[in-house]
């Protein structure tokens, strides 16, 4: 027996996409352009850059943010990435995750400080981050196929609505987080509320947002391959030519590829984020 209800909400999406797509074709033209000439200039850049200085400056970075282990753990995920034959390709998707990192940070960093200080806001947008990270991450391919075409263009943006979310919520929390007593000797200061989120609130928060940013890019990389269906480039396409020739090898060595950018820009970023973490102790 049929539930005796139907309610057509694939439809009234579907015909709402159709309209922003007639309607707004300039709109989306103009983000297009942007992320494309971002995404064109990192990817230029990477590859550009000999692999010798990239390894060793990346290695330097590791070093001095997470001393000498780091730097070593480091030097061994970029040696491991250029001797299986995905140096380049690996800058590829280097740039892409970079691209897609970059808006989501520059999205999320605003809302997040909207949820911390509206509540009424962080109500309303609580269920629509829940749904941004349950809904499969195949689905969102599909409105971003009809807003960009097919390409590097859609797949960032299909990865920044399901990486966005931790950057949100990380930024809401960590403000507020900040000890009222710091806050409330700030506003005794006279700070503005302008003065009082940039030269109190956010400086203590860097801890929680580094956090945030390193969700988005962990939740970026796992993008990689389902944004390679529609056109993506980097070790994503590797696998997913492996997939569709069933080639072990090749999908092995592109997930091995994908597991060492992980690494290293995982443990960069925890670097970063316990540095910040100890200024902030040794302030107190």
């Amino acid at each position: 027996m049929d539930f005796p209800i139907r309610i057509p909400v694939g439809q009234w999406v579907e015909t709402i996409v159709n309209w922003m797509t007639e309607n707004f074709s300039t709109f989306f033209d103009s983000i297009k352009m942007v992320v494309e000439f971002v995404l064109v200039q990192l990817d230029s850049f990477f590859i550009w850059v000999p692999w010798p200085i990239a390894l060793l400056s990346i290695t330097v970075i590791g070093w001095i943010v997470g001393g000498k282990r780091l730097g070593l753990i480091t030097a061994v995920c970029l040696f491991c990435l250029g001797s299986l034959n995905l140096w380049v390709v690996g800058m590829s998707t280097l740039a892409l995750v970079t691209t897609a990192v970059f808006i989501s940070v520059l999205l999320g960093l605003p809302v997040g400080i909207l949820a911390a200080k509206s509540h009424k806001f962080d109500v309303i947008l609580s269920p629509i981050l829940d749904g941004m990270q349950t809904i499969p991450s195949f689905v969102y391919l599909i409105p971003a196929i009809m807003f960009f075409g097919i390409g590097n263009v859609p797949g960032i943006i299909a990865t920044v609505v399901f990486a966005v979310p931790p950057m949100v919520r990380l930024t809401s929390l960590g403000i507020q987080q900040v000890d009222n007593e710091v806050v409330e000797a700030g506003i005794a200061f006279g700070c503005t509320p302008l003065q009082l989120l940039l030269k109190i609130q956010l400086p203590l928060a860097i801890p929680s947002i580094m956090t945030g940013v390193n969700q988005t890019v962990m939740m970026s990389l796992s993008m990689v391959v389902v944004a390679a269906m529609i056109g993506a480039g980097g070790l994503g396409s590797k696998i997913l030519y492996s997939i569709q020739r069933i080639d072990l090898g090749v999908g092995i060595e592109a997930g091995l590829g994908i597991l060492f950018i992980a690494i290293v820009l995982d443990r960069i970023l925890q670097g970063i984020t316990k540095k910040q973490q100890d200024a902030i102790m040794h302030q107190k």
